[in-house]
């Protein structure tokens, strides 16, 4: 029991904390309340208060794990009925699960991808044109808008292949501009003007109606937030069960020394094709959900400058931890949302954030802890 306290409390400070946040609507105070926050994790680091629930993240996961759950669903039943938070909270949520994606590319096997905004766009395009042209049911389009991303991304396989670091970085960052020009000039995908995504259906029922239970009224983002969440636990548990695995070992072998895996006989083509097929399928899952959410998809909201919100979550989050992705993407996603003085500003934001964490703390707010393959375990 003493061990899931630490990890118990720090939730539902946070929880609180959050709920406060999306709560007040003053500028002013927003700025104060950040600042408090800031200055409360600052104060605890320094009276070492943040390794106990470090511990015990690590040894109660599960637990914690379904405590994190439920104070998802407290905040989503706070604001039950304001649309605009609910649709921030499934930003949140569809983000986390499309830098989990990213997250098996960079921080297990070492591939650079810095088009993810481009592959979560062909899943948000999948769900546009399947949904209009089709009846195939929308489960299954969340699949097949997943596929498609891997799919295509395999165009980019025998040139990510053939590159390593930088250059593979640059070979990504080439594809996410030509998908753009392609979609912008493509008219049966809608050209610059995009298309319009249906919404989500599932045995009759319309995720666009709100929801009315005796006399309580939820917002129709209860059930894509419901799904959202459904969706982030799955690739959670995938990615988890995914780093303990004998797979998760080829990664980081192959991400450590890609000279020295070869050598001690890894097939370093599979565990990069893996790596990469796997890391895009969750991104196109995410941006299928998102389409749906949102309603309308455009080629100007998968750009590079978008790719950059997902490498700035996983650096700032701390490259390989599941847990500082989750973490970093309410940073991310929250504060210049409720902060509407840098709205203007927010990619200068993100590309100065990525810049202070690879100077001041290139690890990221929750670096990746050791190996741990039977939780609470201890040498």
């Amino acid at each position: 029991m003493e061990s899931i306290l630490p990890g118990a409390v720090a939730l539902a400070l946070a929880t609180a904390y959050l709920i406060v946040l999306l709560r007040v609507e003053n500028q002013n105070t927003i700025l104060a309340l950040l600042g408090v926050g800031i200055a409360a994790v600052l104060v605890a680091n320094w009276l070492g208060w943040l390794a106990p629930v470090g511990r015990s993240f690590g040894e109660r996961e599960d637990v914690l794990g379904l405590l994190a759950i439920v104070a998802a669903i407290v905040v989503a039943s706070y604001f039950h009925e304001d649309h605009f938070v609910l649709l921030l909270l499934c930003t949140v949520l569809l983000y986390t699960v499309a830098t989990l994606g990213l997250n098996v590319q960079f921080g297990y096997a070492g591939v650079l991808n810095f088009a993810g905004a481009s592959f979560f766009g062909i899943g948000a395009y999948t769900a546009a044109v399947l949904n209009q042209h089709t009846a195939i049911p929308h489960l299954i389009v969340l699949l097949i808008g997943g596929l498609m991303a891997a799919l295509i991304g395999c165009l980019l396989l025998l040139p990510v292949l053939r590159t390593r670091g930088h250059y593979a970085a640059v070979v990504t960052i080439a594809f996410a501009l030509l998908l753009k020009t392609f979609l912008e000039v493509n008219d049966v995908l809608g050209g610059p003007q995009g298309l319009q995504v249906r919404s989500m259906n599932v045995l009759g029922w319309s995720f666009n109606n709100n929801i009315e239970i005796g006399g309580l009224r939820l917002s129709f983002y209860t059930s894509y937030f419901a799904t959202s969440l459904l969706i982030l636990i799955g690739a959670f548990v995938l990615v988890r069960r995914l780093e303990r695995s004998w797979i998760g070992l080829n990664l980081d072998a192959l991400r450590l020394d890609e000279t020295a895996a070869g050598c001690f006989g890894l097939n370093i083509v599979r565990w990069k094709v893996t790596a990469f097929l796997l890391g895009n399928f969750l991104i196109g899952i995410a941006g299928t959900l998102q389409g749906m959410v949102v309603g309308f998809v455009q080629p100007n909201n998968y750009t590079f400058a978008d790719s950059l919100i997902f490498v700035s979550i996983l650096l700032l989050g701390g490259i390989g931890n599941p847990w500082g992705v989750a973490v970093a993407t309410v940073i991310v996603v929250i504060v210049p949302e409720k902060l509407q003085v840098i709205q203007e500003y927010r990619f200068l934001l993100y590309a100065a954030l990525v810049m202070m964490v690879l100077l001041f703390r290139p690890e990221g707010l929750l670096p990746r802890p050791v190996r741990s393959y039977f939780p609470g375990w201890r040498p």
